[in-house]
């Protein structure tokens, strides 16, 4: 019942199409499964077949690589398809938009063929494991090492809050591999993690919100790897790898809060006309209508400014300031427009069964991962 923005300035035919599709499939397939999901703490691996055989993993992967040969709208419109159908469990926009683009930007030709196919199909499911017990958004402060020994490397360390992390099979881990260097030092190592020694998982951790996305510790004891699975051909070379890739994981927070806040509009609508107090609904009070519309000119600014940035970022535009500021604010506001919503629910928004709750706790998260919202502000104010 929300005004609808669609179609975007930077959205094409074939955009609006993969979302249409998506949209449906999301609905019909994936959400009458959602709670079932959500009590066991994550999807199943059934789901992430069935996304790879729709086309729904490496949208915008080359063809050559097994993706569909898209571009970042691809996976901008499944992340809204899947905000649409109130699916937070599913981790494919990391999988697809994160995991994948480090392999195909920095990873050698033999790496892409190995790695990009196998992770548009499903067969494997990517992580990147960042994040440690004692490190989170200082992200220099990392102590997994990775020593070279002749033509391998081994690795030891634990990380912590790894989004996909009991699934995962493809995990792409950051680590020290000089700890004399810095930043200079830190490296990125893929890891085929089905049978590999040393490598362990902890427990699928129970979150505040996104219960259907499994996440997780992880542990590396002496975990041994080929040299070949250093991402790229040099050392040193992570912290650069991780700065030129993290404006598009900032866009796709961003996304994925517009994608909740039009839910939440959608679904307050809904509510406040067929709730009724005092003999009329809820949506025939000036107070309501009021805060709705309020909440309306939050989301269509808000939409506003994550289609320009989709705009740059489809011309190689966005820069890491513009990423950083618009992350927080969508989710600073994300989280506003939210809590006004449930508002209106009264004592039905605080129970669990509402979408409008489950939308709440979920929004939380996205003002602290991808980098806190006082880092994001920080990091711009470098640039003023």
């Amino acid at each position: 019942m929300a005004i609808q923005n669609f179609p975007a300035a930077w959205m094409t035919e074939e955009h609006q199409m993969l979302q249409d599709s998506a949209s449906r499939f999301f609905k019909e397939q994936w959400a009458p499964k959602d709670a079932g999901w959500r009590e066991a703490g994550m999807m199943d691996r059934k789901a992430w077949e069935e996304a790879g055989a729709n086309g729904f993993l490496c949208a915008s992967m080359p063809e050559e690589y097994g993706g569909a040969g898209g571009d970042f709208g691809h996976e901008a419109v499944l992340i809204l398809a899947q905000g649409a159908a109130g699916l937070s469990g599913f981790g494919g926009s990391l999988h697809s938009g994160i995991v994948a683009p480090y392999i195909l930007h920095h990873g050698t030709e033999e790496q892409k063929k190995r790695w990009l196919p196998r992770l548009a199909t499903g067969e494997l499911i990517g992580a990147i494991a960042m994040t440690e017990p004692g490190t989170g958004s200082d992200l220099q402060g990392v102590r997994t090492t990775a020593l070279k020994e002749g033509d391998s490397y081994r690795i030891n360390g634990s990380k912590t809050f790894i989004t996909n992390g009991q699934l995962a099979n493809l995990v792409i881990v950051v680590c020290k591999t000089d700890l004399s260097q810095g930043a200079q030092g830190m490296s990125l190592l893929v890891l085929e993690t089905d049978a590999l020694e040393g490598f362990r998982r902890g427990r699928n951790l129970e979150k505040l919100g996104m219960e259907a996305q499994d996440t997780s510790e992880l542990f590396f004891d002496d975990v041994v790897v080929p040299a070949s699975h250093l991402l790229g051909t040099q050392e040193g070379m992570g912290f650069a790898q991780l700065m030129q890739e993290l404006p598009q994981e900032r866009l796709i927070v961003a996304v994925a809060g517009i994608a909740a806040m039009e839910l939440a509009m959608q679904e307050t609508l809904a509510y406040t006309k067929e709730r009724k107090a005092f003999g009329k609904p809820i949506f025939a009070f000036q107070n309501t209508r009021f805060k709705l519309a309020e909440c309306q000119a939050l989301l269509m600014a808000s939409r506003a400014l994550v289609d320009a940035a989709m705009v740059a970022h489809l011309h190689g535009q966005l820069g890491v300031d513009r990423a950083a500021l618009i992350k927080y604010w969508i989710s600073d506001n994300q989280c506003k427009l939210i809590d006004e919503c449930l508002q209106l629910f009264g004592g039905y928004g605080y129970m669990k069964e509402y979408p409008i709750a489950r939308l709440y706790a979920d929004a939380r998260v996205q003002r602290i991962y991808g980098g806190t919202n006082e880092i994001m502000k920080e990091l711009a104010s470098r640039f003023l």
